[in-house]
């Protein structure tokens, strides 16, 4: 059977690959620090909100509940837009767009710390969703293009790793920052951070663009662009209190008309806005997939934790907020391992085992009650972390290692939009699974709800499992092997 990586969709028509650049780890450091402070930078934006939302309706006049838009509008937004970011690279360069969302970043960052209604704050978390929409994808294209495979699993190892820190620390941080002074510094500590970003943008963010684009797929975004918002739109209903049944059903049938008219379009057009051809690749399809499955398992996590801590054992914000450290230590410390493991056992092998392992650390914290004792959770905390910042890189390495280097930029986009529209989703289910178990009863129950659903979500992990067997045996361990 040929081989992906040898033999690539032949329908996708693309211009030739750029020379490799030179393979030197080390030379590439200040662009893997520029990197980094922007994952880091977006994806602490992204959580540390969640415990300023009781202050910020306070002072916005506002319902709790009601802050939700203020919450769901932003990682829309990034759903929405990823799949731009190609294209914009190809056309202005990568450091010009880089550039421009560091700064579209931190001024939507701005707009949101002088926020006074939740209007005026929904449209500032938009802006800030237009500029995170490119940091993420551009990122991982650069660091494609330029630095060799021997050390790109090295490298997305150290990037997730702040990414991770800054999806960790942001609830602790939140917790902190409103306890003792405003909510507005949430958004505020943002501005100084793009200042710098900005400064090492122009000095270590490399150039890549071609000498002439090709024609942006516009009605393909827009049909793409309109069945994503749509299927967010049924979950977050389907999330939150006072279903509308009726709702819900019709934004989901119109999702699904569009995204099979982009289906049928995508397959007529030659650059469309996410190639699907590039499913024929077996990893790239088993990584989309398995990423999917696995964020539906795992990505409401971290919420359901924290309102367990807090609304099921009486914690305050700030100590739930610390409880999370111990995954950040533990994904760092599994860091380095991952590259060991991927060249012992290959793609297959780990995800398949490691998948397994997640989902049993998941059932684990349906042990958890009001009188377990902190060091205890922290302990389980941190394996949960260790485990699940292996799994988060060997997804996101996988979908590149069969494929050629002219297929980076767009393997990137649908990598970033697949993770993003996951996360709602699992969000929304885990919510779905907390609010059907506690049928309006009294707290006591909410420790039961959170048992129940960390089963039922541990089950799904575990199914995930299922998807990563569907890689060759053998093919999995070369490419594996040519990281180190």
């Amino acid at each position: 059977m040929p081989s992906p990586a040898a033999d690539p969709p032949a329908a996708i028509d693309t211009p030739p690959a750029a020379p490799q650049a030179p393979p030197s780890y080390q030379s590439y450091r200040g662009l893997l620090w520029l990197v980094s402070a922007a994952f880091f930078m977006q994806a602490l934006d992204s959580t540390i909100v969640n415990t300023a939302v009781p202050a910020m309706a306070e002072a916005l006049k506002e319902t709790p509940l009601s802050m939700r838009t203020a919450l769901t509008s932003y990682v829309l937004t990034l759903a929405i837009l990823i799949p731009a970011s190609p294209w914009l690279c190809d056309r202005f360069g990568t450091r010009r767009v880089f550039g421009a969302a560091i700064a579209i970043f931190g001024f939507g960052s701005l707009l949101c710390g002088v926020a006074q209604t939740l209007h005026q704050l929904v449209a500032a978390r938009v802006l800030q969703g237009v500029g995170g929409a490119a940091l993420m994808p551009v990122g991982r294209y650069v660091l494609v293009r330029s630095i060799d495979k021997r050390d790109f699993v090295r490298s997305m190892s150290t990037v997730a790793t702040f990414g991770l820190l800054g999806s960790v620390l942001g609830p602790f941080l939140g917790g902190l920052l409103v306890q003792f002074t405003s909510w507005r510094l949430i958004f505020l500590i943002n501005v100084p951070v793009g200042l710098a970003g900005l400064w090492m943008n122009r000095r270590d963010m490399p150039d890549y663009r071609l000498e002439q684009a090709h024609r942006f797929d516009l009605f393909g975004f827009a049909l793409f662009a309109a069945a994503s918002a749509l299927l967010l739109t049924a979950s977050e209903q389907a999330g939150s209190a006072g279903h509308r049944w009726g709702s819900i059903a019709g934004f989901a049938a119109l999702a699904l008309a569009f995204g099979a008219t982009y289906v049928w379009h995508s397959h007529r057009t030659p650059h469309p806005v996410a190639d699907l051809r590039l499913l024929r690749v077996r990893s790239v399809w088993v990584a989309l997939a398995g990423n999917l499955f696995t964020r539906l398992g795992v990505s409401g996590m971290f919420l359901l934790l924290v309102l367990f801590l807090q609304v099921g054992c009486g914690w305050s914000p700030l100590m739930a907020g610390m409880i999370m450290v111990p995954q950040a230590l533990g994904s760092i410390c599994a860091k380095w391992v991952i590259n060991r493991l991927l060249n012992r056992l290959g793609y297959r092998r780990f995800l398949l085992a490691n998948s397994l392992v997640v989902a049993v650390l998941l059932a684990s914290f349906a042990l958890l009650g009001r009188d377990s004792p902190a060091w205890l959770i922290a302990v389980q905390v941190f394996l949960y972390g260790s485990f699940m910042g292996l799994q988060y890189t060997a997804m996101n390495t996988l979908i590149y290692t069969d494929l050629d280097i002219q297929y980076a930029s767009m393997a990137s986009s649908m990598a970033s939009t697949a993770q993003y529209l996951s996360m709602s989703f699992g969000i929304a289910l885990a919510s779905l699974l907390m609010e059907a178990l506690l049928q309006g009863h009294a707290h006591t129950d909410y420790i039961v709800a959170f048992r129940w659903t960390m089963l039922v979500l541990a089950v799904i992990t575990a199914a995930a499992s299922t998807i990563f067997g569907r890689l060759r045996r053998d093919r999995p361990l070369r490419a594996a092997a040519g990281a180190d």
